[in-house]
């Protein structure tokens, strides 16, 4: 069989690989059962269907015919960089770093971080709606992990709250 869109072909392969690690990875925890949900249930459902959306996926592209086929650019090195770039300042900035004595900065100021680092990954770059958005996504992961979820995070830098 030909490959009619090379994008689609390795996408769904990516899924399918992590659909089956998550899924191999699940059945190490107690699964339990839908009623009774153990630790490894989520993630064996999520292997799951991220292998069944990876398959469905590499078939069509197998099947659907595309114009010039799809074919794989290069690699994307900066908007790479900077989404994992964003992702660890976000870790480091919520937990510290106690081997350089930086102390943990909290949630808000992580996400804020975490927003301004990966915007820079795009080709443009607006101040307002960075705020704008990060203002959302700090309120919006407030309320669901601290009120919600009652989770222990530690909300602000912690020469702030003593």
């Amino acid at each position: 069989m030909k490959i009619k869109s090379q994008q689609d072909f390795f996408s769904g392969l990516m899924f399918m690989t992590v659909g089956i690690a998550f899924a191999w990875g699940a059945t190490t925890y107690n699964i339990g059962e839908g009623a009774r949900m153990g630790p490894g249930y989520f993630p064996l459902m999520l292997g799951i269907l991220l292998t069944g959306l990876g398959g469905f996926i590499v078939f069509e592209s197998l099947v659907v015919e595309t114009e010039d086929g799809e074919k794989i650019g290069s690699w994307a090195w900066r908007p790479l960089g900077f989404i994992i770039a964003a992702n660890l300042v976000f870790g480091i900035l919520l937990g510290g770093l106690p081997s350089i004595k930086l102390p943990a900065m909290g949630m808000i100021v992580g996400i804020y971080a975490l927003t301004f680092i990966a915007s820079l990954a795009g080709d443009e770059f607006s101040f307002k709606e960075n705020i704008v958005l990060a203002t959302l996504l700090a309120i919006g992961s407030y309320l669901a992990f601290i009120v919600l979820l009652k989770l222990q995070f530690q909300v602000w830098p912690s020469f702030i709250t003593g």
